[in-house]
């Protein structure tokens, strides 16, 4: 018999969690409905290997993090304090973490947030989910209800009066004349680099205790996947200060709410993005040792719980959450909301999208969410037809690169267990992502068509769509060698392009299909084909890719967010774009895989760079992080800059950090961070796009530089257009 989803625990732990009215609230009931916190007592049975560098490490509190650390399975409560209340009280211009309105602002501005969406007053439905109001809910709520009532009322009006919109990223870049892409790459870690977040009142962003990177363009706050291959660049430019910055801030995310956010904002609390901290935590120990793994192995332990939640008690073909059960009690994820209304960010198109079609809205909505968590929103690969939006369908499929990184996060649980002492998890984690390797092996492998598929849980058959998530177990070096070489001629025979691997074989108008092609999809293939020796055809790819990126670079002076792969005939805006909005410059995780790739293979780059015949390829070094489980470290800083220079968060107590003793270099090279690596704000930056508080740019144009405005139209931006050297 198969058991619908189970969207909420047992009716007695909702109603005392429903009426939480702060994060402090929902951890005062938690005990009450977890299970005894047998893993955090089992956390402390090891010792770390190092606690002076485990010390330079850990995040800092901000708010404390969570009490207890539940066991695999347990059923846990949604993290429904985002629909409560704040309780009355006097008003405070800043409070304090552990008193921000955690509710996204369609619940916490009722009605008024679907009529500003509804009379479309701003281009970008982002825009008003990010926009500060001048006054609590329920007093901006009273406000618009009288105001409203009266004859000649404009919403636009309204909003003006009492609304804070930042300016959308408006940065100044200097170019230089002939500035070279890797100038840009280094420079532009500056223009999207964000200081420590002071708590605004009524703002929905949740604020980061350290400096961290934003992708660039609309998206002004740190997004959990994109943060991963972001950090690659700042691993290979030798920017490890800003690197660890980051991997502590989703620390500290994760200790707040139990799971790090798709991104940093009260409304993407409800879903999170592919779980990718366990591979930051590899990357970082390729620099810091084997320390890094028992510094944040709390952190690995409540995000596996975030995403096995419910399991224990889950039957055989239902699903709970992101846990899914198959019949034969095969364990496996999907993607999943709590929520089911419109996406805050994007309002308006949601509810077009639900009202074309017979299925009942909240079904919709749902799986729209669910598809903003897989990172690829929106895909055929989400669309029981393959090209209407409004047939997603998400939460019916196993993903193979969420289950995936579920395996590799229970591996690396396993191994951070076993340096701790703790043999007993060690080996359970072990047996967990043994299992779950073999399902993949199983489930999601199509032998005829030589290539890894989404699975369908519902009808019990592989989705039709090929996509670039087929590399991801060689990524993770868990397909078998005759699998890899399978998958290997089905990505040259199908989606290697002219500029690299399109993302998907279809072409349906959304942006995560054919002919745009990704950069977290091309390393990931070149890393995986690497893997099991397949250098050619990885080599094949980063050629193309570099040459579309740096092509586009020529033209433009810019690196974009995605890019055509199909055309011949390079476009300096990147190409047909799709999707929800237009062509984002910037970007994080194209200028990191870039930065990654041009190392591994200069020859290849410098065909691209100087259009010189090829001479004497020599061998590429493999990709980062590589044998991160074995790395002795951390690497000794020639020069180390004192973490005390990097302005801590207001909002939270100072801690001196602790210099970490001198012990063996790592197995492999990896870059040192001296005086040059300390993460300097650009002059004037605020975190908000303004100078010091105010509107416009940071930076007016100079000799020599022009302003480069991230995000809208990239043809505003294409200025200088000098080659690329």
């Amino acid at each position: 018999m198969t058991v619908p989803d189970q969207t909420r625990p047992p009716a007695s732990a909702w109603s005392r969690v429903r009426i939480a009215p702060s994060l402090a609230g929902l951890l005062a009931v938690l005990p009450a409905v977890m299970a005894p916190a047998a893993v955090a007592q089992d956390v402390m049975q090891g010792a770390p290997p190092d606690s002076a560098a485990q010390a330079m490490l850990l995040p800092a509190p901000f708010p404390p993090p969570v009490a207890a650390v539940a066991p695999f399975g347990a059923a846990l409560p949604p993290p429904a304090v985002y629909l409560a209340r704040l309780p009355a009280g006097p008003a405070v211009a800043v409070p304090s973490a552990d008193q921000q309105d955690l509710r996204p602002p369609s619940i916490a501005l009722d009605g008024l947030f679907a009529a500003i969406g509804a009379a479309h007053v701003f281009d970008d439905a982002k825009t008003v989910a990010d926009a500060i109001p001048d006054e609590a809910p329920d007093a901006l709520l009273a406000d618009y209800a009288a105001q409203k009532a009266r004859p000649g009322f404009v919403l636009k009006d309204f909003v003006a009066q009492h609304f804070s919109v930042a300016p959308r990223r408006t940065v100044s870049y200097r170019r230089r004349p002939n500035e070279g892409v890797r100038d840009y790459i280094t420079g532009m870690w500056e223009v999207l680099s964000r200081p420590p977040d002071t708590l605004v009142a009524h703002s929905s962003l949740l604020p980061l205790p350290y400096t961290y990177v934003v992708p660039g363009g609309r998206f002004s706050e740190m997004y959990y996947w994109d943060s991963y291959f972001t950090m690659i660049g700042l691993y290979e430019d030798g920017r490890i200060d800003l690197m660890r910055s980051m991997v502590r801030d989703i620390a500290s995310l994760i200790d707040r709410y139990g799971h790090m956010p798709n991104g940093n904002r009260t409304y993407y609390l409800s879903r999170s993005e592919p779980p990718f901290f366990a591979l930051m935590i590899d990357l970082l120990a390729m620099h810091d040792g084997q320390v890094a793994y028992t510094t944040f192995l709390p952190q690995l332990q409540r995000e596996y719980d975030y995403w096995m939640d419910g399991a224990a008690q889950t039957a055989p073909g239902g699903a709970y959450r992101h846990v899914v059960r198959l019949p034969d009690g095969t364990v496996m994820n999907r993607h999943w909301d709590d929520l089911s209304t419109p996406r805050d960010e994007s309002s308006p198109q949601d509810i077009a999208t639900a009202a074309a079609t017979n299925r009942p809205a909240a079904e919709v909505y749902r799986d729209l969410r669910a598809g903003g968590e897989t990172g690829w929103d929106f895909s055929s690969r989400w669309l029981a037809d393959g090209h209407t939006l409004s047939t997603i369908h998400t939460t019916d499929l196993l993903p193979i690169e969420l289950n995936c990184l579920i395996a590799h996060l229970e591996q690396t649980l396993s191994h951070a267990y076993a340096l701790s002492g703790n043999t007993a998890l060690s080996a359970r984690y072990a047996h967990e992502a043994t299992a779950r390797i073999d399902a993949i092996r199983r489930l999601l492998w199509d032998g005829k068509q030589g290539a890894f598929f989404d699975y369908d849980w519902k009808k019990g058959a592989l989705s039709p769509v090929l996509s670039g998530a087929t590399v991801m177990p060689l990524f993770l070096q868990m397909a078998t060698p005759d699998q890899a070489k399978a998958v290997a001629a089905t990505l040259r025979a199908r989606l290697l392009k002219i500029g690299g691997l399109a993302t998907t074989d279809r072409v349906s108008g959304q942006q995560w299909d054919a002919p745009n092609g990704w950069a977290p999809t091309q390393w990931m293939a070149i890393k995986g084909l690497n893997q099991y020796g397949i250098d050619d055809l990885a080599q094949e790819i980063a050629a193309r890719w570099m040459g579309r990126v740096i092509g586009t670079y020529e033209k433009s002076g810019v690196l974009l967010e995605k890019y055509d792969v199909v055309n011949p005939v390079i476009s300096p805006t990147g190409g047909k774009g799709g999707g929800e909005y237009p062509m984002q410059v910037g970007f994080g995780w194209t200028n990191g895989t870039l930065l990654g790739l041009m190392n591994r293979y200069p020859q290849d780059t410098r065909v691209v760079l100087d259009r010189n015949p090829r001479a004497d390829q020599p061998a590429a070094q493999p990709l980062p992080p590589f044998n991160a489980y074995d790395v002795k470290g951390p690497v000794v800083d020639p020069a180390p800059v004192p973490q005390a220079q990097v302005p801590p968060a207001p909002l939270r107590p100072s801690s001196p950090e602790v210099a970490a003793p001198a012990v063996s270099p790592p197995a492999a090279p990896a870059p040192a961070s001296g005086s040059a690596d300390a993460a300097q704000p650009v002059q004037g930056h605020d975190g908000d796009g303004q100078k010091d508080g105010g509107p416009g740019l940071v930076h007016g144009p100079g000799p020599g530089g022009h302003d480069q405005q991230q995000g809208g139209d990239p043809q505003r931006v294409l200025d200088q257009h000098g080659p690329a050297q």
